[in-house]
């Protein structure tokens, strides 16, 4: 196996993760930060906003949780999925509204939201929107 190999992999995974994402959503993936201590990160510095779609970066993955860094461009929608894992949203800017279980949740600045794992929920960026996504397992 040469050293490409287990990154492409995860690159896989993660793209099959997207897979709900429409043709015309671009997916920007970046390489997985491992970490044997601790670590921070100015989250701000970290944003970028794409002409369209949606950019994510990995900022740290573990065997329980990952925690990825999505900037969505305005007007970007990501249509009604389901994750097999329990998620939170930390808004860190921008403005949106999250679709959760048929509830309408305006996303902005600030604002945490828990999402058990299956349940249903879309998202629409108003303005460019920036969060941090947490993946947990679900027990």
């Amino acid at each position: 196996m040469n050293n490409n190999e287990p990154l492409q992999a995860q690159r896989t995974e993660r793209e099959e993760r997207v897979s709900h994402l429409s043709e015309r959503d671009k997916f920007i993936m970046t390489s997985t930060i491992q970490a044997n201590s601790s670590f921070y990160l100015p989250l701000r510095e970290k944003i970028e906003y794409p002409a369209n779609g949606v950019l994510s970066k990995v900022l740290f993955k573990d065997n329980n949780c990952q925690y990825t860094l999505f900037c969505l461009a305005a007007d970007t929608s990501i249509s009604e999925h389901k994750s097999t894992r329990n998620a939170v949203i930390n808004v860190i800017e921008g403005q949106g509204t999250l679709t959760l279980e048929g509830q309408e949740i305006q996303l902005e600045p600030g604002l945490f939201v828990f999402m058990k794992a299956h349940a249903p929920h879309a998202l629409k960026a108003e303005q460019n929107l920036a969060f941090v996504l947490t993946l947990s397992e679900s027990y």
